[in-house]
């Protein structure tokens, strides 16, 4: 956020920070830029009033150490009068005034968005970042201090993000794919680093259909540049609304971007008082750190455990506990000269970009593909830093991230979790939404919108967490396909119900060994990506049912298809499928109707109060939210 850099550090702030011996990666300072009370001075129990901290912290790191070696590009950038790289990164707590829990609780922005509200609080998600609404304040009452920083460059002002020293004098290929999902004849895209060059002959502008197509260029299909950050693309007839456009051009400022983990691992072992930092934080009684990262950032969460940045810059632990959610088998495109954080493999969008090779999962093995042994977790076991872990995705990512790779290798025979590791699947639901989401309709997708919220699991799953690392209380046992023998089979084999007249045929997001030496990249051999099987309704069976999938009114599905028009029966990216069934038996649906499986709205509705006390009694659900996932079950249909 970079209204954050005009506020102006206060006496008293400055006069906190200390001076301490250095290290060779540290924080060096901490701009407190506003310190403001919240939420009308709500009271959260022991924990008292919040107030918020606002500031910047700035970070030195020497490129010649073993951290600094690992980044690249470290090596080109402009270095102060002792050898060292700085940067900064936006930096916002929440802070109890009363008694804390002694838990730092940070949540890795999503593209500089906070999440964590939207999952744990009953919040609404925000296109910015915010902690104005707290939902019901479930996080405050529990006590913990809340941490965000930037770790993302080139965000809008109201996003939380970080700044990077540019390399300057370094160019190279930098590939931008642009899908427009509409009919206009002319579009104008950002491009994701400016171009060193704007000879239109320097750079290739290729269309297909899917990504698996030829690329091509049509008569018709043109491209300009408006400026060396903009391209103008004329589009060629004969292509949908889901035409996949790659630009690949000589682009300049190249950033060391895995300067993202040495930022969120060092503020991290600062505000956790480790000593090796140049100043005193503003945070104190910290004894127990836990990191959430939500789809890009749980991809990033995993990253930085496996590029070793769980450990401090003295080899002490940083994270506690991490909880790793929708992230699939996936890492970042971050730590390259010319990362794209924000790319990611779907099946259809984006499909053959960095971040998804193996390793896949927390436990060593052998990719036969490529010869290689490794697991996200050799660094922190090589240095014992590993946190306690929990990772926990839905059913949109086994199709659009491999999550069968997280839990069954390459021959789908199951894998067994080191100790410190759980793996959770919420069965049915899609990607990521908001308690209260409705189910709606998208050009783009041929089915309505999957409406389900993953919070009354993780709300007990984070709870669990806390216990897990603060007095060794084991978490719930792993519940997720792959896991145990044929739980998982290819999405060939999956037998999916008649509906409304059709049987749906999804295709899964494929994988195969990518080779990035090339712009464009090209393909390997393939890696098998499976499935959980579906019970009669087509429902996803293994892992963890919510109630209104335990006690369903219709089939939930993680995926969805694209629409005529754009890019036909491809998955439509994120968005999960919500499909009501029949109020009475019907000729071209295979599902039972809803008069067969309930007698009332009563009997309905003492199903969902079932479902969730049997997640109470796995710890899975919290008794408080039984009533209020009772009370908002989906309406009834009318007979």
């Amino acid at each position: 956020m970079k209204r954050l850099s005009c506020l102006t550090m206060s006496t008293a702030a400055a006069s906190l920070f200390l001076l301490v011996s250095p290290a060779d990666a540290r924080v060096t300072g901490f701009d407190v830029n506003a310190t403001t009370p919240m939420y009308e001075g709500q009271r959260f129990g022991n924990a008292g009033t919040y107030q918020r901290l606002e500031g910047v912290a700035h970070f030195a790191i020497d490129p010649g150490t073993r951290r600094g070696a690992g980044i690249e590009g470290l090596d080109s950038a402009p270095v102060n009068a002792h050898g060292e790289v700085e940067f900064s990164a936006e930096v916002v707590i929440l802070q109890p005034t009363g008694q804390g829990s002694g838990t730092l609780f940070y949540e890795i922005p999503n593209r500089g968005r906070n999440l964590s509200f939207a999952l744990l609080n009953r919040a609404p998600i925000s296109d910015r970042f915010s902690v104005d609404d707290p939902g019901d304040g479930f996080q405050m009452r529990q006590g913990h201090t809340l941490v965000w920083s930037g770790w993302q460059t080139g965000l809008s002002n109201n996003l939380l993000g970080m700044h990077l020293p540019v390399l300057e004098g370094v160019t190279g290929p930098s590939r931008d794919e642009f899908i427009f999902d509409n009919t206009d004849a002319v579009q104008r895209e950002p491009l994701s680093y400016p171009s060193a060059s704007t000879d239109h002959d320097a750079a290739t502008l290729t269309v297909r259909a899917t990504p698996q197509a030829p690329r091509e260029t049509p008569k018709g299909l043109s491209f300009r540049y408006v400026d060396d950050k903009t391209v103008e693309i004329t589009r060629p007839e004969g292509y949908d609304a889901g035409a996949i456009y790659e630009f690949v051009y000589p682009a300049k400022h190249a950033l060391p971007s895995g300067l993202a983990f040495a930022a969120t691992s060092d503020l991290i072992s600062f505000l956790r008082g480790n000593p090796g930092h140049d100043v005193t934080p503003p945070t104190h009684g910290i004894d127990h750190t836990i990191g959430l990262g939500i789809s890009q950032s749980g991809r990033f969460l995993r990253d930085l455990i496996y590029q070793g940045f769980n450990a401090d810059e003295d080899g002490r632990r940083v994270f506690d506990g991490a909880m790793v959610h929708i992230a699939g088998s996936r890492k970042t495109f971050t730590n390259a000269r010319f990362a794209q954080p924000g790319r990611f493999s779907r099946q259809h969008e984006d499909h053959d970009y960095p971040g998804d090779q193996f390793p896949f999962t927390y436990t060593e093995s052998t990719d036969p593909l490529t010869g290689q042994t490794d697991s996200l977790l050799a660094a922190c076991t090589a240095s014992n830093t590993c946190p306690r872990l929990m990772h926990s995705d839905t059913s949109t990512e086994f199709w659009q991230g491999r999550a069968s790779l997280v839990s069954s290798n390459t021959s789908g025979e199951p894998l067994k979790m080191p100790d410190n590791v759980r793996l959770y699947f919420l069965a049915g639901l899609p990607h990521l939404n908001a308690w209260g989401t409705a189910s709606a309709e998208k050009a783009m997708c041929q089915y309505p919108t999957n409406p389900l919220s993953p919070a009354p699991v993780m709300r007990a799953l984070s709870l669990d967490m806390l216990a897990w690392i603060k007095d060794g209380t084991a978490p719930p046992a792993s519940a997720y396909p792959g896991l145990e023998a044929d739980t998982l089979v290819s999405p060939e084999a999956l037998r999916l119900p008649r509906i409304n007249g059709a049987t749906p045929a999804p295709v899964v997001n494929g994988l195969n060994v990518m080779h990035h030496d090339t712009t464009p990249p090209t393909a390997g051999a393939a890696y098998p990506v499976r499935v959980p099987r579906v019970d009669a309704d087509g429902i996803p069976l293994g892992g963890v049912r919510l109630p209104y999938v335990a006690a369903p009114l219709g089939t939930y599905w993680g995926w969805n298809l694209r629409a005529k028009g754009f890019g036909e029966s491809d998955l439509c990216s994120l968005d999960g499928s919500y499909l009501p069934f029949p109020n009475a038996p019907a000729a071209n649906d295979r599902r039972a109707p809803v008069s067969d499986r309930y007698k009332s709205r009563d009997d309905y509705r003492h199903a969902v109060r079932q479902a969730a006390s049997q997640l109470v009694e796995s710890r899975l659900m919290l008794s408080e939210d039984v009533d209020f996932v009772v009370d908002d079950a989906p309406a009834f249909p009318a007979r």
